[in-house]
């Protein structure tokens, strides 16, 4: 089915990506006959900087990734480079330079969380800003940077924030494994989505493999040279019938169903028309990194020559759930590794214990052999004789940029970081992120830069290679610095005195989080869903939890509104409390050392009440390979006596505060100009009249933001009309 994206550009919930509406505001028009470079922005979702050995890290041999690692050694290494927690505010920062304290997005983006903490679609993305460059920007896989729940663009926002092209995923994660394998099987039979082959229990090497079409191929397949049958039929968007023939399926095939890699609801936006595609669409059907693969390429050879493009490939992979690529993407496998099919999608399989971290490290392979197809099939690159890759930065007008989004989930995390301090947490191991960049600009390549990155300095980057100055460009604060400078100069000192990375809780209406999702023997509200927290391999303990798991509720099924009384239930039971993945969680540093504070509301046994609970802890770090001084809790400097630390805290904690205190409200303020006036009013009204849920125009306090945009919000602009804010800044 195809929207139309509607033509709210008053409001800024339509065609802001358009002609006379796209700016968001500030100086700059766009220019059609503009030659800046290409650019080519490859999103890696979870990788942190500890699976990259180009980077001196790793501590074993996977993931095997020569085409990225092609790319390093002929670019440049960032090996000192920071972004957010968690994804949404990751990836917020990379398109607008700005941090989480300013766009709202503070953990991934889920079902519940209202449109103030989805990127404001009066932002001034990088496509909105390469635009005045005359730059066409596309998009592929990954998006979760706002919709489709609670926000009046629903899933067309992509191309309210900008972009010209989207084809891809607009709720971001993929769906769980379909433990039925389309239907052929009860829940919880096929962990991995598929039928394995005959040496597994309940597999098969042969059976038909029914399409949506009504079309039947029967599969055998070879288990030393091939994938199983189960997998090479999802492979091709069908669904198996194990050990049978074509004619009539012994089951009703459900072709309606999401499938993690392999099944994915697919969001098309050209022309200003959004397309949701069905499930049993074949273009929503097959491996996800190839669909998102395949679309890039053939976007990027349709651009016109003379104009310059912006192409994001934002991968899902290696994103839980974890699920085995085709083998064909995996062509360098460890001799004497057990078939892919083999391998467990859940971590407690005693056969398998550690099989979902060989299937995460297999995943980032598949997308390592895709990144180099769509280098090779797009112009940008070619393969040697020997299959290896052939890149030449000069050969092409195109910058590469390759990152992650934020550190990697705890169960994939390679020795000597830590997995207790993982994805979801401001210490290294949780935002300690690979940059790589190439390209024509780059002066003496091959080399590696170790003074501190913020993944906001995209923004600006992206704004220097179009001949733009961000600074001037956008006319709110951006928290961005230059790169430019570090690729042209091999000498260049930093540009930043510090870094900064935060994390938090999203806004719910009436003050709503997340459920509490219990990993081992730590609780955590990150997981956006039930579904997700069991994805990744955690027990939900929120609504609908399962009474005969623990501690069963009264009534059953009410689960635990939050960690705190998840662990109150433990202590009046007897049993031992969990740690907390902390609910705010901060973090700066300088060249040598670095402060991280957090908090959570736990319950303390000595009150019987839920109290706010923070630590502060001081560290020295480094780069230093292959075992960096990470910030680990027996490393923990505080409490000091040694002045020279205390002084060094101080003045850590003082710029802390000075960041989080940088943007204050500005009720009735929701186009993010500081100003209210009768601007607001008009798009306030539309938004009302037309929507009237969740906006950023609803001004109620985060505790009572109610997700309505209604007559209360009004009163807030009224109360404040011509009110001038204070402009906020940014500290380097």
């Amino acid at each position: 089915m195809k929207k139309t994206v509607p033509a709210l550009c008053a409001a800024g919930l339509a065609a802001l990506a358009l002609a006379g509406c796209n700016s968001g505001g500030g100086g700059g028009s766009s220019n059609d006959t503009a030659a800046g470079p290409n650019i080519l922005f490859v999103i890696m979702d979870d990788v942190g900087i500890d699976q990259m050995k180009v980077f001196g890290y790793g501590g074993q041999m996977f993931p095997i990734l020569p085409n990225i690692n092609a790319v390093a050694h002929a670019g440049v290494r960032f090996r000192n480079t920071w972004s957010m927690p968690e994804c949404s505010p990751g990836r917020a920062a990379m398109f607008v330079g700005r941090y989480p304290l300013r766009t709202g997005i503070n953990q991934a983006i889920g079902p519940n969380d209202l449109a103030t903490a989805h990127l404001s679609p009066y932002d001034v993305t990088a496509p909105k800003l390469l635009k005045r460059a005359g730059y066409e920007s596309g998009m592929f896989g990954k998006f979760h940077l706002g919709g489709p729940e609670n926000n009046q663009a629903e899933n067309s926002m992509p191309s309210v924030l900008g972009w010209d092209y989207f084809y891809g995923w607009v709720g971001g994660l993929p769906g769980s494994n379909d433990s039925t394998a389309g239907g052929y099987a009860t829940e919880g039979t096929y962990m991995c989505g598929f039928v394995p082959g005959a040496k597994q229990q309940g597999g098969a090497d042969t059976g038909a493999c029914y399409q949506p079409d009504g079309s039947c191929k029967v599969i055998t397949s070879n288990p030393l040279l091939e994938d199983a049958a189960g997998l090479q039929c999802i492979a091709s968007g069908g669904v198996f019938d194990p050990e049978t023939t074509c004619g009539t399926p012994t089951f009703t095939p459900n072709f309606n169903k999401e499938n993690a890699y392999y099944v994915s609801p697919l969001v098309i936006i050209e022309n200003g028309e959004t397309e949701k595609v069905d499930l049993a669409d074949p273009r929503a059907r097959g491996y996800r990194t190839t669909i998102e693969t395949d679309a890039a390429i053939e976007w990027i050879n349709a651009r016109p020559a003379n104009k310059p493009w912006m192409a994001t490939v934002s991968y899902s992979a290696a994103h839980t759930p974890w699920q085995q690529p085709p083998k064909s993407l995996v062509p360098l496998a460890p001799s004497g590794m057990s078939p892919l099919d083999a391998l467990s999608c859940t971590n407690g399989d005693s056969d398998s214990p550690l099989g979902v971290r060989v299937i995460q490290d297999r995943m980032i392979e598949a997308m390592d052999t895709e990144f180099g197809r769509l280098l090779v099939e797009t112009g940008i690159a070619k393969y040697n004789d020997d299959g290896s890759l052939d890149y030449d930065p000069k050969a092409s007008n195109t910058v590469i940029v390759i990152v992650g989004d934020n550190g990697s989930l705890a169960t994939a995390v390679k020795l000597p970081f830590d997995p207790s301090r993982a994805k979801g947490s401001a210490y290294q191991t949780g935002v300690w992120d690979p940059l790589i960049i190439a390209g024509p600009q780059v002066v003496q390549p091959d080399r590696e830069v170790d003074h501190m990155v913020n993944m906001v300095d995209l923004f600006q980057f992206f704004g220097e290679l179009a001949g733009l100055d961000a600074h001037k460009e956008v006319p709110h604060t951006i928290d961005s610095v230059g790169i430019l400078p570090y690729l042209t100069d091999p000498g260049q000192s930093s540009l930043r005195t510090i870094n900064f990375t935060m994390g938090g809780l999203n806004e719910q209406a009436n003050g709503g989080r997340n459920g509490p999702c219990v990993m081992t023997t730590a609780c955590t509200v990150i997981p956006t869903s039930k579904s997700v927290c069991e994805d990744n391999l955690g027990v939900y303990w929120g609504a609908g939890y399962t009474s005969d798991l623990v501690i069963p509720t009264n009534p059953p099924g009410a689960g635990y509104a939050t960690c705190a009384d998840v662990n109150q239930a433990l202590y009046e039971d007897g049993q031992p409390m969990l740690s907390l993945v902390p609910e705010s969680t901060v973090a700066i540093r300088n060249d040598r050392y670095k402060l991280v504070v957090n908090s959570s509301v736990d319950f303390d046994p000595a009150s019987g009440e839920h109290k706010e609970m923070a630590t502060e802890e001081l560290f020295e770090i480094n780069q230093a390979a292959p075992v960096p001084l990470l910030d680990t809790a027996d490393r923990n400097l505080l409490p000091t006596s040694d002045p020279q630390l205390e002084a060094i805290r101080k003045d850590l904690r003082a710029k802390l505060d000075d960041i989080l205190a940088s943007n204050p409200p500005c009720p009735g303020d929701g186009n993010i100009d500081r100003v209210v006036n009768a601007e607001d009013l008009s798009n306030w009204r539309e938004i009302a009249h037309d929507w009237g849920l969740s906006s950023v125009y609803d001004f109620l306090t985060p505790e009572f933001r109610d997700g309505k945009t209604d007559n209360k919000d009004e009163a807030v602009i009224q109360a404040n009309l011509g009110k001038t804010c204070e402009r906020t800044y940014a500290l380097y």
